[in-house]
């Protein structure tokens, strides 16, 4: 196994006995069940989202073959998105969307088993997703988007125009791609982006011409409706692994690019 850098030192780590540690955890207690209060009202007020008709008829590539946004949703009334990083001049996913989707395998039978579909979709042309799907050894569906409108009107990718103009919007602000904001002009971008970019063989520009983002849809009547989007840190539920890792004492403890494909760990 690689050697983890630790970022956060146990040199100033309180250490007190068991009555006063219980003391401490059963107030933080109460700071959780809070959050988990105020995340229920914001889960309420997601399901309280107005709807908005879908009126372009996108085609996507499936293993199925040719399939419209409604075919998606394989006879469900709900149907979820994720909006893979996978550009068509990848060669391989992006690392950190390799990570959260390993954390759909377990669940899409699930929520394919509760009136959900989920999917990933990308721009890459399908032969490229279905050969990168079998060397992660993943089952869940991937709908290729090439050709489409589809990532553009979701603002989860961007024509070299758009970025140079930098007339992108992500994350409902014009203002650029979040973390992603590049001069393209001189390329400067930090180690760690040169390295991200490279590990799908692309460079930085090109690299971030696809963004992060997961959208959801609901099919009434044969109309398919948009309900909900989000992107950036609005993903950081679907993470699987930053999950169990905010429950560590040293929490995210992250120095630079440390994500890799799970493959890759050992190598």
């Amino acid at each position: 196994m690689p050697k983890i850098k630790t970022v956060h030192g146990t040199e100033n780590r309180k250490v007190v006995s068991q009555k006063e540690w219980l003391a401490a955890r059963l107030e933080l207690l109460r700071a959780e069940k809070e959050l988990m209060r105020i995340s229920d009202e914001l889960a309420q007020k997601r399901q309280e989202l107005p709807w908005v008709k879908i009126d372009k008829a996108y085609q996507f590539d499936t293993d199925e073959g040719k399939a419209s946004l409604a075919d998606l949703f394989k006879g469900r009334s709900q149907l979820l998105i994720y909006h893979f990083m996978f550009g068509p001049d990848y060669t391989a996913g992006c690392p950190n969307c390799s990570a959260i989707a390993d954390g759909f395998n377990g669940c899409w039978v699930h929520l394919a088993n509760h009136d959900v579909m989920l999917w990933a979709v990308s721009r890459a042309p399908l032969e490229k997703l279905q050969a990168y799907k079998q060397r992660m050894g993943w089952t869940f569906p991937w709908a290729s988007s090439l050709g489409n409108d589809f990532n553009l009107d979701f603002n989860v990718s961007y024509t070299e125009e758009q970025q140079r103009a930098g007339d992108i919007e992500y994350n409902y602000r014009k203002s650029g791609v979040s973390s992603h904001t590049v001069d393209i002009a001189t390329e400067a971008v930090p180690e760690a982006g040169r390295k991200i970019a490279a590990s799908v063989g692309t460079d930085w520009p090109t690299y971030i011409r696809e963004t992060p983002g997961m959208s959801v849809f609901a099919l009434e009547d044969g109309v398919v409706y948009h309900t909900y989007s989000a992107y950036a840190r609005g993903l950081d539920g679907l993470w699987g692994l930053y999950q169990w890792l905010d429950r560590t004492p040293h929490g995210r403890n992250e120095a630079g690019f440390w994500i890799r494909r799970h493959d890759e760990y050992d190598r």
